[in-house]
């Protein structure tokens, strides 16, 4: 059998988790089997443990594809020359919420309270969502407001932590008012 390049073990990877957001989005966390995302990535239980040790795996894994996707939006917003103000900020971040992603986001902090594993999960992710927020913030206060670097980033700490809650509250509002079916595949 011939071995997967580097390349396509990712691409493999990303098959994967994507097919576990759209399983978990119609199906929820807890009633997801593996058995349910080999049927809807096509591949078999074989290749999916060949990439993934178990569900906690493909949680993270999907969260991390979906910050992944946020980190490279955020990371222009800050390296613009006049990163955009917080308002438009989060309204860019609004526009770019998924209804799968938002749901299955939403059903991870849920899983969170009972489940270290994803806890830990969700912590990580939600710390490192927050200080690519207080990065473009500082980036936008230190550019466009002229403002010392020390003391953008201490005024951009309760701005990004804001942002982070308001973004939160709409994912959870697009999770609540999007049903299942209207998902795009």
């Amino acid at each position: 059998m011939p071995r997967l390049t580097d390349a396509r073990k990712e691409l493999r990877r990303s098959q994967i988790a994507d097919a576990a957001v759209r399983c978990f989005s119609r199906n929820g966390l807890e009633r997801t089997s593996i058995a349910d995302i080999t049927a809807e990535s096509g591949l078999s239980a074989g290749s999916i443990y060949a990439h993934y040790r178990n569900k906690a795996d493909l949680v993270r894994a999907a969260a991390r594809e979906v910050l992944a996707k946020r980190a490279d939006a955020i990371g222009e917003y800050a390296a613009a020359d006049a990163p955009p103000d917080p308002d438009e900020l989060l309204s860019r971040l609004i526009a770019a919420i998924d209804p799968a992603e938002a749901r299955v986001g939403v059903q991870t902090w849920g899983e969170a309270t009972t489940n270290p594993a994803i806890r830990d999960i969700v912590v990580d992710m939600t710390d490192r969502m927050r200080a690519m927020l207080h990065d473009c913030v500082t980036a936008r206060l230190v550019k466009v407001e002229h403002d010392e670097p020390a003391r953008a980033r201490e005024r951009a700490a309760p701005i990004a932590h804001r942002i982070m809650a308001l973004y939160q509250a709409e994912l959870l509002y697009t999770a609540l008012r999007t049903p299942t079916e209207e998902t795009p595949s």
